[in-house]
């Protein structure tokens, strides 16, 4: 009789930043901050583009159409990331995370 692997992959841990514990509200802060720009950024030029007739050309078009896909992948993965930085729970269940690479692969084209 032949014995096989019977374990399977519940979760996956990710790797803190910091174990020190008065940083993590820093770090915390720090990936708030630039996901708070990278959204508002992205929504002021897909509205300016959008606003001014004179930007109705085929470079403005790719560039909020970069914007929205920028916005697709941040709020797929910043936000759990956010989270796990919070909370002591530093791991994403197996199909969380193939939900967030397979959201990203289908945002990117």
């Amino acid at each position: 009789m032949e014995y096989t692997n019977q374990t399977a992959v519940s979760e996956i841990l990710l790797k803190e930043f910091t174990d020190d514990l008065a940083l993590q509200p820093l770090v915390f802060s720090l990936f708030l901050s630039m996901y708070l720009v990278t959204i508002l950024g992205n929504l002021l030029l897909i509205m300016a583009v959008s606003s001014d007739s004179h930007l109705h050309k085929p470079m403005y078009f790719f560039l909020c159409s970069l914007s929205f896909n920028d916005i697709c992948i941040s709020t797929t993965i910043i936000p759990k990331r956010l989270v796990s930085i919070l909370g002591q729970d530093q791991s994403i269940t197996y199909t969380g995370c193939l939900t967030q690479v397979g959201l990203v692969v289908v945002s990117a084209y």
